[in-house]
């Protein structure tokens, strides 16, 4: 699937270009609910993955690499959900802001949703956004 920026992470991301508002860190979260994500989504459009042994996780901005090009593109590390448990299947991820919780962008996993059945089930995401 494809990232999707909605229309408030587009919105967020023009306010930290111009400096009207400071960035925040990331958190990668995990989303449970049969969604396609789509441009009017805000963070309460996801119901976050509640598996055991699942956490979200912060994106701190000195861990990101960005590369200049055509186009440009910033990764972060790989970061990797693992189960301590049977429990729900996750569809995709979003991203939020760490202080205000606001969602940036989402992406539905290919072949969604994925399944958590054993302990010691993973699901790993390398986080990773282009400027076109």
């Amino acid at each position: 699937m494809t990232i999707v920026v909605p229309n408030q992470g587009e919105s967020l991301m023009l306010q930290n270009d111009v400096n009207k508002t400071a960035p925040q860190d990331l958190v990668l979260r995990l989303y449970e609910n049969n969604i396609t994500p789509s441009e009017s989504d805000t963070e309460a459009t996801f119901t976050e993955a509640t598996f055991p042994g699942y956490a979200a996780k912060t994106l701190t901005g000195a861990n990101w690499t960005v590369v200049e090009g055509d186009p440009s593109e910033a990764s972060h590390p790989l970061q990797e959900f693992v189960a301590s448990g049977a429990g729900n299947s996750p569809y995709g991820y979003y991203v939020t802001e760490s202080v205000s919780g606001k969602l940036k962008w989402s992406e539905r996993f290919v072949g969604a949703p994925y399944s958590i059945v054993n302990n010691g089930d993973s699901i790993r995401v390398t986080p990773k956004k282009a400027a076109e």
